[in-house]
């Protein structure tokens, strides 16, 4: 490994390529730079070799017989560098990795990934919990999922579900609301990172909206469920964020009233490119899941 340390790797490329291909023009159009460039290329490592290894005819560059079995070596060494980067390139089909939204994967989707288990025991999964649209090919992501209107640069988003907010409460709150209007006087928990307001809901239900009495704010609506389960005071939910305190009973949904806010829950997959089996796989399971969620008729 030490000789490698006498001469540049580029020169080495540079030689390999004129030799296989046979000619300064080939071999520059291979690695994608000037014929000039392979050429100072050779020369200097012919330089560094302290001697040359092709011979300059009419015909073109033809290697020399005493550096022919260098040239044989070269050859079957960056054959198998090539095949080594193929193989450093190769993604682990069994391992799928998800970039989602920290909110939908502690809210909706840990409570049934031992469901995706059960079906598919071969796929193991790996969770990137971010609010940033991934890079597919940088962070080694196979597919997203992000709540929007589903207009995003460079990726094909496809909708799961259409999101409806609606109030959540503790059951003892609960006892307190009556008629839709009786909102406005409970105490209100605010995500302040939220894309909608609560005069959604409350012109769906058909109160006209006026000042509501603030408990909490929070910038993350995991906190405000929190805050909400303990009696804190009534939140606008969705579905994926509300569905498992529902079904434990830890809140209630007071009013059969549900908002559309515009926005949707989406897979997020990269633009023309083909989805492998395991993505597939994933990407039915979900579609399953979230077909639980839908209003009735929807």
């Amino acid at each position: 490994m030490n000789n490698l340390n006498t001469i540049h790797l580029n020169g080495l490329r540079a030689i390999e390529a004129v030799a296989r291909l046979g000619s300064l023009q080939a071999a520059a159009a291979e690695l994608g730079v000037s014929v000039g460039a392979v050429s100072q290329q050779v020369i200097k490592a012919e330089m560094q070799l302290g001697h040359p290894v092709f011979q300059r005819l009419p015909k073109g560059m033809v290697p020399a017989d005493a550096a022919r079995p260098m040239l044989a070596r070269l050859a079957d060494g960056f054959r198998q560098l090539s095949e080594a980067v193929a193989l450093g390139k190769q993604r682990d089909e069994k391992l799928l990795t998800i970039s989602v939204a920290p909110v939908f994967a502690a809210r909706f989707l840990v409570h049934r990934l031992d469901r995706f288990s059960a079906r598919h025991p071969e796929i193991r999964l790996r969770i990137e919990a971010t609010t940033a649209m991934a890079d597919f090919v940088a962070d080694g992501v196979d597919l997203g999922i992000r709540v929007g209107s589903g207009k995003w640069p460079g990726v094909e988003a496809e909708l799961l579900l259409q999101q409806f907010i609606f109030p959540v409460c503790s059951p003892a709150l609960a006892n307190r609301l009556q008629r839709p209007e009786d909102i406005l006087d409970l105490p209100v928990i605010i995500d302040g990172s939220g894309m909608f307001s609560w005069d959604v809901w409350l012109r769906a239900a058909g109160v006209e909206p006026r000042p509501l009495d603030v408990r909490h704010v929070f910038n993350e609506a995991s906190l405000c469920l929190d805050a909400t389960i303990a009696g804190e005071g009534v939140m606008l939910a969705w579905q994926t964020l509300a569905a498992y305190p529902l079904k434990e009973c830890k809140l209630v949904e007071p009013f059969d009233i549900r908002a559309a806010t515009g926005f949707g829950h989406y897979v997020v997959t990269p633009l023309g490119m083909r989805q492998p089996p395991k993505v597939k796989a994933f990407h039915q399971w979900l579609r399953q899941e979230l077909a639980e969620l839908q209003p009735s008729g929807g």
